[in-house]
């Protein structure tokens, strides 16, 4: 179906899909693109629209190793002058080059365990892609809580802090009450039969007694990522 672009409703018109093309007016970002469940058809059309009506670049998260090798080598305008970057890990693509750093300060993203990687990264990448300067600081879950307090010094001048835990989902708390920042707690789907698929962590964190603590959905590092940086960008 060809496209139809209404200008003065802000979309493209693809027919699967309405390419938001006046999304960073309204949130200070673009249109991201949720590639679990779409084809790599849906997921090409849909950036190609983007670029087409002036998006500078375009993140696609949930998107598939296999799904990423068909998108890199697809022959059009708009991915010639806008390459796809594949992250494995937390299987995010980006089409055209990452912004430089903007935000107020530094995003810290924390991750409980190495199984917990894959989320923290998600959360890493989108908030690079969303022009804020990040640190890392992985495996220093509570059950060796002097791996966490050897890195007080950058928790401490973190402008946000994201902190992203499966199993119990402690350590946000404990975060929380070491940092002056905000702390946004990711919880994850790590973790034995009764963390229910992160259920478990995803209550403990809600029901956390540090202050300053908001949570986002089970492995929702994206969404976690988005809140750190409105929050790194405000005046």
């Amino acid at each position: 179906m060809a496209e139809n672009h209404r200008k003065d409703e802000g979309f493209v018109e693809l027919g699967y899909a309405k390419a938001d093309t006046d999304r960073a007016r309204r949130q200070q970002a673009a249109e991201v693109i949720y590639g679990e469940g779409k084809s790599v058809e849906q997921i090409a059309g849909i950036v190609e629209a983007l670029l087409a009506h002036g998006q500078e670049r375009v993140l696609v998260t949930r998107l598939d190793a296999d799904k990423a090798a068909e998108l890199a080598v697809r022959k059009a305008d708009a991915f010639d002058s806008h390459p796809l970057r594949y992250y494995d890990e937390p299987r995010i693509g980006i089409f055209g080059d990452m912004p430089p750093a903007d935000g107020k300060g530094t995003v810290l993203v924390i991750a409980a365990g190495t199984s917990d990687i894959a989320v923290a990264e998600e959360a890493a990448v989108t908030a690079e892609f969303l022009g804020n300067e990040v640190e890392r600081c992985y495996d220093v879950g509570v059950s060796g809580i002097h791996r966490l307090l050897a890195r007080l010094d950058v928790i401490e001048k973190a402008r946000v802090i994201v902190a992203v835990a499966g199993l119990e989902g402690a350590l946000p708390s404990v975060v929380g009450g070491l940092a002056s920042a905000p702390v946004i707690a990711v919880p994850t789907s790590v973790g034995y039969g009764a963390s229910f698929g992160g259920l478990a962590a995803l209550l403990g964190m809600l029901n956390s007694c540090a202050s300053g603590v908001s949570v986002v959905n089970i492995d929702n590092g994206f969404g976690a990522a988005f809140q750190a940086s409105l929050i790194n960008h405000l005046p």
